[in-house]
């Protein structure tokens, strides 16, 4: 098991370091519902299927991420509390190169 580190602002402005394991294909939004980081039913409404930007978030650290996908493109245009580093966590996915990865979770809706 290869675990990375990663940094997660909450919606209360407190800033959690957790571990999150490579080797089992977790998106950030899994990540944030296994440590309990938002209320439960608040992040990841439609599964991680980029449908709801429920587990928007705002990417603080430099890691090249992968590109936007058209479904995430288009969820995040109709979504709240857009900024130009906004991401669905549910669109990234764990590997070793996203060791130190800080993001903060946009407000709920």
């Amino acid at each position: 098991m290869t675990d990375i580190k990663i940094s997660i602002i909450d919606r209360n402005g407190t800033l959690h370091e957790v571990d999150a394991p490579t080797d089992m294909n977790m998106n950030l939004m899994e990540i944030v519902r296994s440590y309990e980081l938002a209320p439960e039913g608040t992040i990841g409404v439609c599964g991680g299927m980029a449908m709801c930007a429920s587990c928007q978030c705002y990417v603080l650290s430099d890691h090249e991420l992968p590109e936007m996908s058209y479904d995430e493109d288009a969820m995040l245009a109709e979504a709240f509390h857009v900024k130009e580093n906004s991401r669905l966590g549910c669109q990234i996915h764990m590997k070793p190169e996203m060791n130190g990865l800080k993001v903060e979770l946009a407000p709920e809706e």
